[in-house]
């Protein structure tokens, strides 16, 4: 449980990093979001880690395809 509320935490803080203007507070937002996600995944439970790792593998794959016009 304490791994879905740190991720949920960095993606919240993400979001705040992206709403926000100023320079400063975006760099410390994305930091924090950063370090509460690495530590949330690493908490994880295996099968998340897995289903995390295949959904972000397949989207850089899809992403890569349309932009080299392949697909």
């Amino acid at each position: 449980m304490s791994s879905l509320v740190l991720l949920l935490i960095g993606l919240g803080t993400f979001w705040l990093a992206l709403s926000t203007k100023d320079e400063i507070n975006r760099v410390a937002a994305v930091v924090a979001g950063t370090i509460s996600l690495i530590w949330g995944f690493t908490l994880a439970p295996l099968q998340l880690q897995l289903f995390i790792e295949i959904v972000s593998v397949l989207a850089t794959f899809f992403v890569c395809m349309r932009c080299l016009g392949c697909g």
